[in-house]
């Protein structure tokens, strides 16, 4: 690899099966980073409008070529999966195989690569790895005495795997599949997907789900071990016979039917929930004792867990845990290039999570008329779109690509969720704060810089709970977003700001601006389609109020 050069970085193995929703790889992307920084990012979904879309192969040429980079003199890394680590372009013009190994190594590996109509130098680097670069661009080198650990549904060798950094090199120190069982609650669990009403093609939309229902129940110590002797019930996707035989028989559960609203069924959620964090913990805990790491790099999908997350922290296991915006697959090129860059040049510039700018080029005007009128549009209960600058990296909205309301009414909470984004009842929205509300409504100072990417679950303040009713889940908790500074969002820190001191609003709706089944909006084109569809009241574009008409059915 040569340090002059670009990094390009791909992901674009074909899934197992052809299938119009993923099977075992979704997620496809485009990263290309230069001296630490990057310089462009694509989460392919965003491009095609396919939720979790995993079809870049087909498309790879004429995206690479849109963008003028078939001839650029870059070093190219692919990213691999358990399904293999190699990969075709539709057209037959992009080639690449990476050799096979039997254990995971801590650096990229030399495959074979046809580009165009040459053969050229290119690099695999496996699926573990790139997650847990992607932690990279947020909080820089890795530091001193660290553990890493990647846990998710499965990467190329591991659902698990853990690596430590002691400041000069890093190895790995472990990797399994031992916690598959863990990981596939949220994925791969037929029981969980009866009791959530989803199919195999949704296994995307099931973690978000699962852990939104969970807090309507409780752990159970008898239903554990029932759920234990019974494998989880993981394997009744045809009949549920047995589970209803089983149910009566140690519950006295008499139904014959999945609902979300049943408490039985809310509380076998709950213990899954329970188990997960207990036992992720146990895991770590061993690894932190024998490793003796004072910090913490966490990624993989399962680090969405926003629960887990707070658990983790409260351990006082490390003195800092760090997980980025992008955890799950969407994040693995941008992982991948910042590792390759990292080996290159010893250093990663810190970003914002503001990655997504593939074809973006329009920036955020800050005009504070303009803010003053959105502003007094949330004081009148309005539902507002926005649609600012490059978009965010990973799953969740951080200002520039959200839906946003006042946080203060249940019913325009339960407006957005359900009516407008069409979610389920049980699903809590999350709010977007100023940091010195963040500590009025927890109590908390300092508040954790996860906060930044909305990775941690907050307790709200009994006293406080009223006050922003709308994003409070039922445990008395929400997943809070705090904006620190005005450097961390211009727009969202100055519109928070007039909303807190001249309409006393000190939270804010922050969902992400996309309907249930589809991708996160991209361009401002995107944004116009989905806010008319949608229904939304207002739509703001790089930090003016967009001047569409834009009706609603159900006011």
């Amino acid at each position: 690899m040569n340090p002059s050069k670009p990094t390009l970085a791909i992901y674009a193995i074909q899934d197992r099966l052809d299938s119009d929703t993923p099977y075992f790889v979704h997620d496809h992307g485009i990263t290309l980073m230069h001296r630490g920084k990057v310089i462009k990012h694509l989460t392919y979904e965003r491009h095609s409008r396919s939720k979790h879309c995993n079809k870049l192969h087909r498309s790879l040429f004429q995206v690479l070529k849109d963008a003028q980079l078939l001839s650029a003199d870059v070093d190219v890394v692919f990213v691999d999966n358990v399904v293999g680590r190699a990969m075709i372009s539709a057209c037959g013009k992009i080639r690449f195989e990476a050799p096979l190994n039997s254990t995971l190594l801590p650096h990229p590996e030399a495959g074979r690569c046809w580009w165009l109509d040459k053969e050229r130098k290119a690099y695999a680097l496996n699926h573990e790895l790139a997650h847990l670069g992607s932690c990279l661009p947020f909080y820089g080198t890795f530091k001193k005495n660290s553990l890493l650990i990647h846990f998710d549904g499965g990467a190329s060798h591991s659902n698990f795997s853990a690596w430590y950094y002691d400041g000069t090199t890093l190895r790995n120190i472990d990797f399994h599949w031992r916690l598959k069982y863990l990981s596939s609650f949220f994925n791969a669990n037929a029981l969980v997907f009866a009791i959530i009403g989803a199919n195999y093609e949704q296994q995307n939309s099931v973690p978000g789900k699962m852990m939104g229902l969970a807090s309507y129940g409780s752990y159970s110590v008898e239903m554990e071990k029932w759920l234990v002797e019974n494998d989880y019930f993981s394997a009744c996707w045809g009949k549920k016979t047995d589970f209803y035989k089983k149910a009566k028989e140690q519950f006295n559960w008499s139904h014959r039917q999945f609902n979300t609203d049943d408490p039985f069924l809310q509380n076998i959620v709950a213990t899954l929930q329970h188990i997960f964090i207990r036992d992720l913990l146990k895991e770590i805990t061993k690894l932190q004792h024998k490793t003796q790491a004072q910090y913490l790099y966490y990624s993989g999908g399962s680090a969405l867990n926003i629960v887990a997350n707070k658990a983790l922290l409260q351990s006082g296991l490390f003195r800092d845990v760090f997980i980025p915006p992008c955890p799950d697959d969407s994040g693995l090129t941008l992982g991948a290039a910042a590792f390759v860059e990292w080996q290159k040049h010893g250093n990663i510039a810190i970003h914002p999570p503001y990655l997504n700018n593939w074809g973006i080029t329009d920036s955020t005007a800050i005009d504070a008329s303009e803010i003053d009128r959105i502003a007094k549009l949330i004081s009148q209960n309005k539902v507002i779109g926005i649609c600012n600058g490059p978009a965010e990296i990973g799953p969740r909205a951080l200002g520039n690509r959200s839906i946003i309301a006042a946080a203060n009414n249940r019913e325009l909470a339960q407006k957005v969720s359900m009516q407008h984004k069409g979610r389920e009842w049980y699903r809590p929205v999350a709010p977007i704060l100023l940091q010195k509300n963040v500590q009025y409504y927890t109590g908390l100072s300092p508040i954790h810089h996860l906060a930044n990417f909305m990775l941690l679950d907050f307790d709200i303040l009994p006293d406080k709970q009223s006050e922003m009713e709308g994003c409070v889940h039922v445990d008395g908790s929400a997943r809070i977003q705090a904006i620190r500074n005005k450097e961390q969002n211009p727009f969202m820190h100055q519109l928070l700001t007039v909303l807190d001191t001249r309409y006393q609003i000190k939270a804010l709706i922050n969902t992400s601006f996309n309907k249930r089944g589809e991708p996160i909006v991209h361009t401002p084109q995107d944004a116009i389609c989905s806010a008319k569809n949608m229904q939304l009241d207002a739509l703001v574009i790089n930090g003016r109020l967009c001047n569409i008409e834009i009706t609603t059915s159900h006011k």
